[in-house]
C-alpha cells in the first residue's frame, strides 16, 4: 500500500494542476494523506470575489475542500445559499444540488428543505450508481449535522441497490464512478462489504502510479487516493 501511494503523489507532482476541480480534489487526498502541498493557496488564486468560476459546482468543490484549512469560508458560504431556488434545489440539477449540499454540511449548515427535494424527486432519471451515490453521501452528510434521520429508509435501500449493481470483480464499471460508489457506502457504514471493492480499485493503478484512462487522469487519481484514504483511517 504505502509503496502505491507514493507512486500515485510522485505522478501528481509530475502533471500541470490548473483548474478549480482538479485543485480541489488533491486538497483532500493530500490532507487525508497527510502530504504536505500549496494546493489551497493556488485554489484561493482562482476565486473571484465569493465563488469559484460563477460555478455552483466548483465553488462547492472548493468549500468542501477547504473546510479542513480552517479558511473563512463564510462568504462563500453566504453566496451558495444565494444561488438556491425556492423549491430547496440549486438550478433544478441534481448534481449542483447534491454538491452544494455536501458543502453546507460540512461548513455546518443544515438546509433540509434541499434533500426532501432530493428525495421526493428521485427516479429513474437519477436511478444511476454515481449519482444515486452522490444522493446518499448528501443526505447522511446533512443528517449527521442535524442529528435527524428523515431519510434512513431511503438512504438505507438505495444503498442495497447500489451494491447489488456491483460487478462481479468487485467495481462499478467505471474508476470514478467506483469512487463515489465506496465512499457512500462507506459513510453509510457498509464497510465490511467493500473490502472486495477496494481491491479492485488498487488493482486498477496503471504502472505509472495514477489511475484513469491511456497515461491517467488527475481527478479519478485523486479520488481514488481518498477513497483509499478513508479506508486506511478506518
Amino acid at each position: 500500500m504505502e509503496e502505491m501511494i507514493q507512486n500515485a503523489f510522485g505522478w501528481i507532482r509530475e502533471q500541470e494542476i490548473t483548474t478549480a476541480k482538479e485543485l480541489s480534489r488533491l486538497i483532500t487526498a493530500f490532507e487525508l494523506w497527510g502530504v504536505e502541498n500549496d494546493f489551497p493557496t493556488k485554489l484561493i488564486q482562482l476565486k473571484s470575489e465569493n465563488n469559484w468560476d460563477n460555478s455552483i459546482r466548483e465553488t462547492a468543490r472548493a468549500c468542501s475542500s477547504l473546510v479542513p484549512s480552517n479558511l473563512n469560508l463564510e462568504k462563500c458560504g453566504k453566496w451558495l445559499l444565494s444561488k438556491k431556488e425556492n423549491n430547496g434545489s440549486w438550478e433544478n440539477d441534481v448534481y449542483d444540488t447534491t454538491y452544494a449540499l455536501i458543502a453546507l454540511a460540512e461548513m455546518g449548515i443544515p438546509e433540509t428543505k434541499g434533500c426532501k427535494w432530493l428525495v421526493e424527486n428521485y427516479g429513474e432519471k437519477w436511478e444511476h450508481v454515481g449519482t444515486t451515490s452522490l444522493i446518499v453521501t448528501t443526505l447522511v452528510k446533512q443528517e449527521d449535522l442535524t442529528k435527524e434521520k428523515p431519510f434512513a429508509d431511503f438512504i438505507e435501500e438505495r444503498a442495497k441497490w447500489i451494491l447489488s449493481e456491483r460487478d462481479k470483480d468487485g467495481g462499478w464499471k467505471f474508476i470514478s464512478t467506483s469512487n463515489l460508489v465506496i465512499q457512500a457506502l462507506a459513510i453509510v457504514g457498509l464497510k465490511e462489504e467493500l473490502d472486495t471493492s477496494l481491491k479492485w480499485l488498487m488493482s486498477r493503478q496503471n504502472s505509472n502510479g495514477s489511475w484513469g484512462k491511456n497515461e491517467g487522469d488527475i481527478t479519478a487519481t485523486a479520488l481514488s487516493l481518498i477513497t483509499l484514504g478513508y479506508a486506511h483511517r478506518q
